[in-house]
């Protein structure tokens, strides 16, 4: 068969899309590759006037709504009375110095996981179809750390992103978990980018590394536009639930959407489930279902 791209998308009409982070990279893309084919695309942004700009960019319906997922009562308010078909977890940071969200996450976790998190659950109830998280081949080398969340005893900036992003492996798969306990037809699916050149590379506060990550996306990274198929190809094709999209080039770096390939440690069950419980107690907010045969 040939390859999977973005003019394969079926018509979106009468479809709404909520992306984080859609006002660069990989984000502007999705929301005008499904604006491009009917929907009515939510931008999800920290900056207002970022997001207006990369919405006059983008032919078809859009709306920008402001969200900080650093900040939970900006998830809340957000979220507040918004129904959409589709939630696609975009957003995020990496390899950034040690920082704080507003409610005191370790940054990395606080936005990549915790404030995902917080959305999904909020929104759930007025989502019709299904959650896309945008995860990482960064969960290879991740490790979750239940004593040491949010780096209250050593910050290391890389263990940091591994962790965030094996994080949102295990909570696809959790709250796919959860739906079909639930009775629930919405489907939780995961994609990655594999090496894409985006602005989540050169922040990390040393100048060598930075200009070494900027060399190595200019010789080696493929595009946003590519990037981006794994995350629209799960968000707008029969994929079944707990299913993880990736380039299917060599290690998964570039090429077109294909099966990825899962970690052990990211199909760790039980972790998936404390790991859960740990985020509700941090964010206040919990699955918004009952659970048939569970005691959860």
């Amino acid at each position: 068969m040939p390859p999977w791209t973005a003019a394969d998308i079926p018509d979106q009409s009468g479809r709404t899309v909520v992306v984080t982070g859609a006002n660069s990279g990989l984000g502007l893309v999705t929301a005008r590759e499904l604006a491009g084919k009917g929907a009515r695309v939510i931008l999800a942004v920290r900056d207002l006037t970022k997001g207006e700009q990369a919405a006059a960019t983008i032919p078809g319906t859009t709306e920008v709504r402001h969200l900080d997922l650093a900040d939970l009562a900006s998830v809340r308010a957000f979220a507040a009375n918004l129904h959409t078909d589709v939630l696609i977890n975009n957003a995020g940071v990496m390899y950034v110095p040690l920082g704080r969200t507003k409610d005191g996450f370790e940054l990395q976790f606080g936005i990549n996981h915790l404030g995902h998190f917080a959305l999904t659950n909020l929104l759930l109830p007025r989502i019709s179809d299904r959650v896309v998280v945008v995860a990482s081949t960064a969960h290879r080398y991740g490790r979750i750390d239940l004593g040491n969340l949010n780096a209250e005893r050593r910050y290391r900036r890389h263990r940091a992103y591994g962790q965030a992003k094996l994080a949102n492996l295990l909570f696809m798969s959790e709250l796919q978990r959860r739906l079909t306990a639930a009775g629930s037809s919405v489907r939780a699916v995961a994609a990655h980018p594999g090496l894409t050149a985006t602005n989540l590379f050169g922040r990390t506060g040393n100048r060598i590394e930075n200009a070494v990550m900027q060399l190595t996306t200019r010789l080696l990274a493929q595009s946003p536009e590519m990037g981006a198929l794994p995350t629209l190809y799960a968000a707008t094709q029969p994929v079944p639930g707990d299913s993880y999209i990736g380039p299917g080039g060599p290690a998964e770096a570039r090429g077109y959407p294909a099966p990825a390939r899962r970690m052990a440690h990211a199909r760790d069950a039980p972790m998936a489930e404390r790991l859960w419980m740990v985020s509700e107690r941090l964010t206040g907010v919990s699955f918004p279902f009952a659970l048939a045969g569970s005691s959860v």
